[in-house]
C-alpha cells in the first residue's frame, strides 16, 4: 500500500509541491525567451542589454532553451498526472479540514493552469514568434 492510500493529505501535499515546481520551471521559460522578446519588441533593447550585463545567466538559459522547455514540459506533464490522480482523493471528515482540503485542491489546480499558460507563452515567444516576425 502506498502512502497516499494511507494518508490522502500526503498525496495532496505532494501534488502541491509538484505543481509549484512546475510553476517555477515554466516561469524560467518566460525569463529565457518571453522577457527578452518583449523588451526588444517595445524598444527597450538598452534595458535588455543592462539586464544581460547584470544577470549574464540569462544568456546561458537562452542557449539551452530546448532542454529547459523539455524539462518544464515534463514537469507540467507530471503535475497534470498528479492533478488527475488527486481529483478523487478523499478529504477529511472534519468540516474545517475538509474545507481546507478543498481549498488546497482548487488552489493547486489554479496554480497548475497558470503554469500551463506561462509555459505556452514561453513556447510562443521561443519557437513560434521568431518564425512569424
Amino acid at each position: 500500500m502506498n502512502q497516499t492510500s494511507i494518508n490522502p493529505a500526503a498525496g495532496l501535499k505532494q501534488n502541491l509541491v509538484l505543481v509549484c515546481v512546475s510553476l517555477f520551471t515554466s516561469g524560467g521559460t518566460l525569463i529565457c525567451c518571453a522577457l527578452p522578446a518583449l523588451l526588444v519588441s517595445i524598444g527597450a533593447g538598452a534595458t535588455l542589454a543592462g539586464l544581460v550585463s547584470n544577470v549574464p545567466q540569462i544568456v546561458w538559459v537562452s542557449q539551452h532553451k530546448n532542454a529547459m522547455f523539455a524539462f518544464a514540459g515534463f514537469m507540467l506533464l507530471l503535475a497534470g498526472i498528479m492533478q488527475w490522480r488527486a481529483r478523487s482523493l478523499p478529504c477529511p471528515a472534519d468540516p474545517q479540514q475538509a474545507k481546507a482540503c478543498m481549498f488546497m485542491r482548487h488552489m493547486s489546480f489554479a496554480i497548475y493552469l497558470f503554469s500551463v499558460a506561462v509555459f505556452l507563452i514561453g513556447v510562443f515567444f521561443a519557437f513560434a514568434a521568431p518564425l512569424i516576425f
